[in-house]
């Protein structure tokens, strides 16, 4: 295994994507220097990502002022500002696409998150960015509520990628596996090339630790104690066993050999938010084949200067981690509280980036119309 952490997480199988994107990071070059240097292979973007590259620098000030000029509103300047920025992300990597067999080179955008609880207009907003950004190495995100789950099942079957973000919980994620199949099943029927339909599900990593500590911390017990700070790596690994689990059988063996591609489990959320735990530790506990880990650029280079890759964390250790799980469950914690707890906030705040995005872009309209 290579000595470099990144090079030896792409070599146990890890695809490195960088959860940030802004016109910034493309135009001076950064985002093709960690794509050369660092082992990045795709990005992410969210509402937050965007309203925060929004809120700073002067790289939009020429793109602002051409939609004064063509009377656009807030809404259409959001929109082309930030297909513009994707787009442009998907052009630095098509050879990247092209070179992975799709598997890799990708970029994401996110619906609307005001519409993560409307089913029609998820689908629909769902294939508009798709022909907005007009890139075949697109992944749509989609949330996964109750409502997004069909919405799901239904771009793929239009022959679209999808990024199912905010999946907290392996009962959702067994769910987001299944609108997945079936979205496959669907675009086979409706004549798609299944060669050419990806997806990732983002299971979320972090956030499961921080809602789970403050209710251990509360409890203040020597078992709860002894709990703190392991649900959130538990999760993941009983996510990936039930991903092992449903990409085998009958069902996946007609669909693989259409050429379907297993839809591979996504980390997300992995920069450390508790300063007494290690910076790197969701990445150099969640190492296993057929997965992906998409980190800010801090977690990036911290992982780059100290990261411990010592090969597979996760493989064979379900078993160990149901003994988390089981044991939060003795001490009293409610995990399915915890679970809706954590997809609330997460729709929540998404909703609260894009009004802040949504702030920002009709105060720099107004500006340039002065």
């Amino acid at each position: 295994m290579s000595a470099n952490p990144l090079a030896a997480l792409s070599e146990a199988g890890v695809s490195i994507w960088l959860d940030d994107l802004s016109r910034e990071r493309l135009n001076s070059g950064n985002l093709a220097g960690l794509i050369a240097d660092h082992h990045v292979v795709g990005v992410t973007t969210n509402p937050t990502i965007f309203a925060a590259a929004l809120a700073k620098g002067e790289s939009y000030d020429e793109q602002v002022r051409q939609l004064v000029a063509r009377g656009a509103d807030t809404d259409a300047a959001v929109r082309e500002i930030t297909t513009s920025d994707v787009r442009h992300a998907c052009d630095l990597f098509r050879s990247l696409y092209e070179s992975t067999g799709g598997v890799d080179g990708r970029v994401s955008i996110e619906v609307d998150p005001r519409l993560a609880n409307d089913t029609e207009a998820t689908i629909a907003e769902a294939l508009d960015l798709a022909k907005a950004v007009d890139r075949p190495n697109l992944l749509v995100k989609i949330p996964a509520t109750v409502e997004g789950l069909p919405a799901v099942t239904k771009v793929l079957a239009e022959g679209i990628s999808v990024n199912v973000t905010l999946i907290f919980s392996v009962e959702r994620y067994r769910h987001v596996m299944e609108a997945f199949l079936a979205g496959l099943e669907q675009a086979k029927a409706n004549g798609h090339d299944l060669r050419g339909i990806h997806s990732v599900a983002s299971f979320f990593v972090s956030r499961v630790d921080t809602e789970i500590d403050k209710r251990l911390d509360a409890l203040d017990t020597p078992r709860a104690k002894e709990l703190r700070g392991r649900a959130a790596i538990a999760n993941a690994r009983l996510a990936y066993a039930a991903f092992q689990e449903t990409f085998r059988g009958e069902r996946w063996d007609a669909l693989a050999a259409e050429g379907a591609r297993a839809q591979r489990p996504l980390w997300a959320s992995t920069g450390v938010k508790d300063p007494a735990y290690s910076d790197t530790r969701y990445v150099d506990e969640l190492v296993v084949a057929d997965t992906v880990n998409t980190m800010p650029e801090k977690t990036l280079h911290a992982v780059a200067d100290h990261g411990r890759i010592t090969g597979d964390t996760v493989t064979g250790r379900a078993a160990q981690a149901q003994q988390v799980f089981d044991g939060l469950t003795e001490i009293g914690i409610d995990l399915d509280d915890v679970f809706i707890v954590l997809e609330t906030e997460g729709v929540d705040k998404f909703e609260k980036s894009w009004a802040e995005l949504l702030d920002t872009v009709t105060g720099q309209l107004n500006q340039a119309k002065d």
